[in-house]
């Protein structure tokens, strides 16, 4: 055997040892970008991952039965010493996820299996009370309820982030004018503070909305087979205990059943889909401002970040891209939630599972772009000297309606709109500025100095109420 093909076999044997550690701590070979091993930093956290893993998923509903148990002892319903029983034995043992997994495939859903396992846990006396009067929907809902409140105190610490961030670049760039452009041309002067504002603004609004959503949507589930909690009698026990259950979990205590009203965790995840919309847009302006066209702003530079392969100058927007990315699978998933709010009757036969898929990816994608848009802002190269000098690149006619608007009371509206228009096209067609071909018509010079025309055609002096619109962003606590 030669020596290459003896050192080949050696490097495939500590290849595949590698490859066989690697997968040991991480699994290689993910279907989905946001558990891939080579892609799941840029599309999320491992914080918020935590909070809707596996493992977390099955802890929460555990926190589930525990909890029912604790309220129905409190209630007078079983026991009065099952509730901490139950609770004492459950965070005494530990599941086997194997066969948890194993039945779960089976039976379709993992809350039975739960059950066996945990009512063989707590013992002969506890035991036969664990899920006392529940039905599977209720635990899994509760978990999945308990997940999300979890990980909106996530979102709402990086909202608060973004906003403070974009603040900080609304104050510091609120005089520093650039070009607005609609339709991508440009249109009329604004400030880089005024831009950064109505991103912050959008930002103050998701805030206040999620303020507003938590007593709608965190709501607590506790309802039986078809949610009329027949199980614990015709009496108010089941009322009762829903509403121990609520304030053991702090979660609202709601005034019916929600097993088919899908609405709150329909509004959870469309909330998510709008701050995706709102960093979709500020991903946007980035990705185009950045480029060397315009070369007005640049991501924060980290060694090698957004370098090509092939060309050694680039410097790509990656986190805008990604934001951009996860901004279009947040409004999907949207529309996921929204179908399964056409659930049949009073226990749904399948849209109810679309959840399971919608739910977790919103939240790790949605944090994921969440912390990859406060790292752009946070690190963000300003460049003012380029945004004056596209500015100034259109020779005037960016104030085109100064001018016309500084003619009108001396001609009317209309007339002094016809004459700008004709000194614009004349401007373009002739590679001249605005102000000189303007003062070549006797119709404006007749009008308005010299000296008020340049000042009109000056872009700095045309912000309108820019820097008072800051401002007033800035108000708002």
């Amino acid at each position: 055997m030669s020596l290459f093909i003896q050192l080949a076999r050696r490097s495939a044997t500590l290849l595949r040892l590698r490859i066989s550690n690697s997968i040991s701590k991480r699994s290689i070979g993910s279907v989905s970008a946001i558990d891939s091993s080579i892609f799941r930093t840029l599309f999320g956290t491992e914080e918020i991952r935590k909070v809707f893993d596996d493992e977390a998923y099955i802890n929460r509903c555990v926190d589930a039965e525990a909890a029912l148990a604790r309220a129905q002892s409190q209630c007078n319903v079983i026991p009065s010493k099952i509730g901490p029983l139950v609770t004492q034995k459950v965070r005494e043992s530990q599941l086997d996820l194997d066969r948890l997994r194993h039945e779960t495939e089976i039976v379709g859903y993992p809350i039975l299996p739960l059950v066996r396992q945990l009512s063989a846990i707590c013992g002969d006396e506890a035991g036969k009370y664990v899920h006392w009067g529940a039905t599977t929907q209720d635990i899994m809902d509760l978990a999945s309820v308990l997940q999300m409140k979890e990980g909106l105190v996530i979102v709402e610490r990086l909202l608060k982030d973004i906003i403070a961030t974009l603040r900080g670049l609304s104050e510091k760039y609120r005089d520093t004018p650039m070009a607005g452009r609609t339709h991508l041309q440009h249109a009329l002067p604004v400030t880089f503070g005024y831009k950064c504002a109505v991103w912050l603004s959008g930002f103050q609004r998701h805030l206040e909305r999620l303020e507003q959503l938590k007593t709608r949507t965190l709501l607590v589930q506790f309802g039986g087979a078809a949610g009329s909690l027949a199980s614990l009698g015709s009496g108010d026990d089941g009322l009762r205990v829903r509403k121990a259950l609520a304030d053991d979990l702090g979660l609202t205590d709601p005034p019916i059943t929600w097993h088919v009203a899908r609405d709150g965790v329909a509004e959870i995840v469309n909330f998510l889909a709008l701050m995706g919309g709102s960093m979709g847009k500020l991903a946007l302006d980035i990705i185009i401002m950045s480029s060397n066209e315009l070369g007005e702003v640049s991501e924060p530079f980290v060694p090698h970040r957004g370098a090509s392969s092939t060309m050694p100058q680039k410097r790509n927007p990656i986190s805008s891209e990604v934001i951009l990315a996860a901004s279009k699978i947040l409004r999907s998933n949207a529309g996921l939630v929204l179908d399964g709010m056409v659930a049949d009757f009073e226990r749904a036969s399948g849209p109810w599972h679309l959840e399971w898929v919608a739910v977790p990816e919103s939240f790790v994608i949605a944090v994921g772009a969440m912390s990859q848009t406060h790292f752009a802002l946070a690190g963000l190269s300003v460049h003012p000297k380029q945004m004056l000098d596209n500015l100034h690149s259109t020779r005037g006619l960016i104030v085109a309606e100064a001018v016309m608007m500084g003619l009108a009371p001396q001609v009317g509206r209309q007339k002094a709109h016809d004459i700008v228009y004709e000194a614009c096209r004349e401007s373009i067609e002739k590679d001249r500025t605005l102000l000189d071909c303007l003062l070549d018509k006797d119709e404006v010079v007749a009008k308005m100095s010299r000296e008020r025309l340049a000042s009109l055609c000056d872009p700095v002096n045309y912000l309108g109420a820019s820097m008072r619109m800051v401002d007033d962003v800035l108000a708002v606590d």
